[in-house]
């Protein structure tokens, strides 16, 4: 197969959120502070930053949904990726799927 299958979007509010639950998860994870940082970097090089020029928020529950929801909405994704779909209850008014990763995994191939 050439080229990657898919791309994450990101931004700068779920970056941030992504290190802070790192951060807050470490001991958990067994990772070190390097560690931690590789893999932000890795997904701020790899990932599609798109910036936010809207916030209709609220519309879901939670304010750390919505940041995603509004990532979605404004980089044109197809799904978002989460084992809480119920929580992003709504986002199919915008043209968005909710799909677990064991499915996404399965519709691109990488799961049988």
């Amino acid at each position: 197969m050439d080229g990657p299958t898919f791309q994450p979007c990101i931004s700068v509010p779920l970056v941030l959120e992504y290190q802070q639950t790192l951060i807050q998860k470490q001991s958990d994870l067994r990772l070190t502070e390097s560690e931690i940082e590789s893999v932000i970097d890795y997904l701020c090089l790899i990932g599609h930053k798109q910036r936010i020029f809207y916030l209709w928020r609220p519309f879901l529950r939670d304010s750390k949904d919505d940041m995603v929801l509004e990532l979605a909405v404004a980089a044109e994704c197809e799904y978002i990726i989460t084992y809480n779909s119920k929580d992003f209850r709504g986002a199919e008014r915008f043209g968005i799927s909710i799909i677990s990763p064991q499915k996404f995994l399965e519709k691109i191939g990488e799961l049988p």
